[in-house]
C-alpha cells in the first residue's frame, strides 16, 4: 500500500478554496499566505545539503540554474521571470528571491512549467532525496504537477512591487503610493536601521502632515521608482536632491496592518529603533477620530459638499488683496448656486458636479491666493491663473464657494493654502 503525502492534501484543499472564489486573486485573499507556505514547504522538503556545509541550498538555487542546465528551447517565459527576480533590488536573500519568483510565477501562470523543467533536468533533480521529498518521488511528483496545472488556470494579480519583506515573511505589509507636489521641505524626519528608511516624525505644519499619507513608524520603500531597500545613511536625501523641483512619488510601507495592529515582521525593527530613539512613538491616524459622513467619501478620500456661486475675472493681479473684490462681484451677479463636490488632492483641486463629472480642476502652481470672507466665513474663494503657461501676461479668475459650515470652509482654505505654499513654482 503506497503512503500518502499530507502536504499534497493540504495543497489540494487550499487550491479548491481559492478556486471557489471569484477571480482575480489578489494579495488580500485570506488563503494566499497558506498557499505560498505549503508550496514553499514542498519545494524545500528533502533538499540534500552539501557535505561540507559551507552554504545552504534552497529551492531558489536550482531555479536560477534551470536555464543553464535544461537545454529545452521553450524556456523563454521562465528565463524572463528569473531575470526579473534577479533584477529586483528589494530581496537580498535566497529565500526572498525564491518567494518573489513564486509570486511572479503565479501571476505568469508558469509554476507548473517551472516544476516540469526541473523534473526533466536530472542534474538538479538529484538535489532531492527520493525517499523524503515530493519532487524526486515519482508517486508524489505527478499529482503535485497536476495540482500546479490547476493553479495555472487561475488568475493571480499579485503586487510584485510589495516585496521588501519577503526575506523575512510571506505576510505582506500594507503598501501605498503617496504622490506630492515639488516643495522646499516635505517635513519627514528619517532614521536608517536594518537597511530600511523609517519615518520617525512628521513635522507639524509640513507638506507631509497636510497630505496625511505618512505616519511616524512608516518605511520609505521607493522614491520615484528608485528602490531604497538596504539603503545606507542619507541615501534618501541623495535621491531627493537629484529630484529637486519635480513631482515626487513615494511607495510607503505602513507600520499599521489591515486589522489595525502593528505589522508583525516590522516589530524587531521598531524595537531596535526605540532603543536608539527613546522618545520615538508610533503615530496613529488622527483622521479615524473624526466623524466623516459616508456621502463625503469617495475611494476613501474626503469630498466637501459645497455651493459654487460663480467666478469672475479680476485682472492681472491675483493676490489675496483682491479676494474680497472678487467675492463681491460674484455675489452681485446673483447666479443660481450650483451644488458641487470639492476634492482637495495632493497636487490639485477638483470640483465635480457629481462623483464622476468634473467641472474644473486646478493644479496648485496655478493658484495665486485663497481666503475666507471675514464677515461671512462660510464663504471662501481662490484666484487662479487663466494662462499659467504665460505667467507674465496672464489674468486671474476668482472662484467663489459657500460651505454649510465655517469649520469646513476654514479646513478647505488651510489645505489649499498648504498645497500652493509648498509648491516651488507657484504663480
Amino acid at each position: 500500500m503506497s503512503r500518502k503525502e499530507p502536504l499534497l492534501g493540504a495543497l489540494k484543499a487550499c487550491i479548491l478554496n481559492i478556486q471557489s472564489d471569484k477571480d482575480p486573486i489578489t494579495d488580500g485573499h485570506p488563503q494566499l499566505t497558506s498557499l505560498c507556505d505549503i508550496l514553499e514547504i514542498i519545494l524545500r522538503k528533502g533538499i540534500r545539503q552539501p557535505v561540507l556545509g559551507l552554504w545552504r541550498r534552497d529551492y531558489w538555487h536550482w531555479m536560477e540554474q534551470l536555464p543553464q542546465q535544461d537545454t529545452c528551447p521553450r524556456l523563454t517565459q521562465l528565463s524572463m521571470a528569473l531575470e526579473k527576480t534577479l533584477a529586483c533590488k528589494k530581496t537580498l536573500t535566497a529565500q526572498g528571491r525564491g518567494r518573489y519568483y513564486i509570486r511572479q510565477a503565479m501571476n505568469r501562470k508558469i509554476m507548473a512549467v517551472t516544476i516540469h523543467h526541473l523534473l526533466h533536468t536530472p542534474r538538479l533533480l538529484e538535489w532531492y532525496d527520493r525517499e523524503s521529498s515530493v519532487l524526486a518521488n515519482e508517486c508524489f511528483a505527478e499529482p503535485f504537477l497536476s495540482l500546479l496545472l490547476v493553479l495555472s488556470q487561475m488568475n493571480f494579480t499579485l503586487d510584485l512591487e510589495n516585496s521588501s519583506f519577503l526575506d523575512e515573511s510571506w505576510l505582506l505589509p500594507v503598501c501605498e503610493m503617496y504622490n506630492t507636489v515639488p516643495c522646499r521641505e516635505l517635513g519627514m524626519v528619517l532614521w536608517y536601521t536594518g537597511g530600511r528608511i523609517f519615518v520617525t516624525e512628521v513635522v507639524a505644519g509640513s507638506q507631509a502632515e497636510a497630505d496625511e499619507c505618512v505616519q511616524a513608524g512608516d518605511i520609505i520603500d521607493e522614491i520615484n521608482g528608485v528602490a531604497l531597500r538596504n539603503a545606507k545613511g542619507r541615501e534618501a536625501q541623495t535621491v531627493l536632491q537629484k529630484l529637486r523641483g519635480k513631482p515626487l512619488s513615494f511607495r510607503m510601507i505602513h507600520w499599521k496592518w489591515h486589522d489595525g495592529s502593528v505589522y508583525r515582521p516590522m516589530l524587531p525593527h521598531l524595537q531596535l529603533m526605540q532603543k536608539d530613539i527613546p522618545d520615538f512613538q508610533l503615530q496613529y491616524d488622527t483622521k479615524s477620530n473624526k466623524e466623516i459622513s459616508e456621502d463625503k467619501l469617495q475611494d476613501d478620500r474626503l469630498l466637501y459638499s459645497l455651493q459654487y456661486l460663480g467666478q469672475v475675472n479680476i485682472g492681472m493681479y491675483g493676490g489675496k488683496e483682491v479676494l474680497d473684490e472678487g467675492i463681491e462681484k460674484v455675489l452681485q451677479q446673483k447666479l443660481v448656486p450650483q451644488e458641487v463636490l470639492l476634492d482637495v488632492k495632493e497636487t490639485e483641486v477638483i470640483s465635480m458636479e457629481n462623483s464622476t463629472q468634473v467641472l474644473f480642476h486646478h493644479h496648485y502652481p496655478e493658484i495665486a491666493s485663497v481666503g475666507q470672507r471675514l464677515d461671512r466665513r462660510a464663504l471662501f474663494a481662490y484666484c487662479v491663473a487663466v494662462s499659467p503657461e504665460t505667467p507674465l501676461t496672464t489674468s486671474f479668475d476668482c472662484l467663489v464657494f459657500e460651505s454649510s459650515s465655517v469649520k469646513d470652509a476654514t479646513e478647505i482654505v488651510s489645505r489649499i493654502a498648504a498645497g500652493f505654499r509648498n509648491t516651488e513654482w507657484f504663480v
